[in-house]
C-alpha cells in the first residue's frame, strides 16, 4: 500500500486492512511503502514468498508499480482503488468502496487483461510525450516548491504548457508505414478509448491487443481548444488535423536523444527511439465475476 506523503494511509489503515480481510476469511500481510521502489521489491518479495496473491492499494501510479512485477507471473493481482481518479479500476468494474473492492479481491474471478510497453517499461492506462509530461513535471514542482494542493497545481500547469505551446517533431513507423507529424502531444493508450462525447477517456475492453495511438496535427492553442469541443460534441472523426491509428506495436523516431515519457502519469526521461508494444493477457487481474459475464474484462 502507498503510504507516501499526503496519502493518509499508515499504521491504523494498516491495522484496518489487515482485520478487513480476516473478516473475509483471508489472511493479509500488509506492506507500507514510501515510494516505487519499496513497492517493486515488496511486490517481489510477495512473489518469492508463493503468496496466493497479490493487491495493490493506492492511486494508478502504485497499481502500476506493483503490476510491473505481476505482469507474466500468472499470479492473480488485485486492485484497492486508493487514489483520486483510479482509472484502471474504473475500466475493469472493480468497486471504489473500499470494503466491495476488498471482497472482490477475495471472492472475485482472475480475468486477463493486456498492458502496454515502452522501452521495458509497462503501463496500464495510457502513454504520452509532448505537452503532457511537461504538465506533470511542472505540477510536481510546484506541489513540492509551492505548496500548492495536486489540482490547483495542474490547473497552472496546462496554463503554463499553453503559454508555452511547444511543438514535437515524430516519425511514426506502424505496419510498415511511416508517418511523420509535429505535434504538441502523442497519447498512446493500452487499447482503445472513447474519444467522444461525455465518457471520453473510458475503455469498454482491455483484452483487444492493441494500442491506440492519438497524435493532434500542427493546430494552434485555438485549435486543440476546437478539438476538444468536437471531442465533447462527438465529431471528432470528422477533424482532418486528428489522427487515430491501431496497432500492436510501433516506434516512435524523433531527432531528440532523451524524451519526457509519462507512463500512468509518472513521468521518466527515455532515449530515443521509444518502441511501444503491446503484451497481450500479460495480467491476472481479480474482477467481480460478473464484469467478466458482461464482457466487461
Amino acid at each position: 500500500m502507498n503510504a507516501g506523503a499526503g496519502t493518509g494511509h499508515g499504521a491504523d489503515m494498516r491495522a484496518q486492512l489487515t482485520e478487513k480481510f480476516a473478516a473475509q476469511g483471508v489472511e493479509a500481510a500488509v506492506t507500507l511503502a514510501l515510494d516505487g521502489e519499496e513497492m517493486i521489491a515488496a511486490a517481489r518479495q510477495a512473489l518469492a514468498r508463493g503468496v496466493d496473491a497479490v493487491v495493490a492499494g493506492g492511486g494508478d501510479g502504485t497499481i502500476n508499480a506493483v503490476a510491473s512485477v505481476l505482469a507474466g507471473s500468472g499470479v492473480p493481482f488485485g486492485v484497492l482503488p486508493l487514489g483520486t481518479l483510479n482509472h484502471f479500476a474504473k475500466d475493469l468494474n472493480i468497486p471504489l468502496e473500499l470494503d466491495q473492492a476488498i471482497a472482490t479481491i477475495v471472492r472475485g474471478v482472475p480475468a486477463a487483461v493486456d498492458v502496454g510497453e515502452v522501452n521495458g517499461r509497462i503501463f496500464l492506462n495510457n502513454s504520452s510525450l509532448g505537452m503532457y509530461p511537461h504538465i506533470v513535471r511542472d505540477r510536481d514542482q510546484q506541489q513540492r516548491r509551492l505548496g500548492r494542493g495536486k489540482w490547483t497545481a495542474f490547473g497552472w500547469a496546462v496554463v503554463a504548457a499553453l503559454r508555452r505551446f511547444p511543438f514535437l517533431g515524430v516519425r511514426l513507423k506502424i505496419n510498415g508505414d511511416e508517418h511523420a507529424r509535429r505535434t504538441p502531444f502523442v497519447f498512446i493508450g493500452n487499447n482503445a478509448y472513447q474519444m467522444e462525447g461525455f465518457h471520453i477517456g473510458v475503455r469498454e475492453r482491455l483484452d483487444g491487443g492493441a494500442l491506440s495511438i492519438y497524435v493532434a496535427q500542427r493546430p494552434t492553442r485555438f485549435g486543440l481548444l476546437r478539438l476538444a469541443l468536437r471531442a465533447l460534441l462527438g465529431r471528432l472523426a470528422q477533424a482532418r488535423d486528428f489522427d487515430v491509428l491501431s496497432c500492436a506495436d510501433f516506434v516512435i523516431e524523433t531527432r531528440h536523444a532523451r524524451l519526457h515519457v509519462a507512463t500512468d502519469g509518472e513521468v521518466t526521461v527515455m532515449r530515443a527511439p521509444l518502441c511501444y508494444r503491446s503484451r497481450p493477457a500479460a495480467l491476472s487481474v481479480l474482477v467481480p465475476l460478473a464484469a467478466v459475464e458482461q464482457g466487461g474484462a
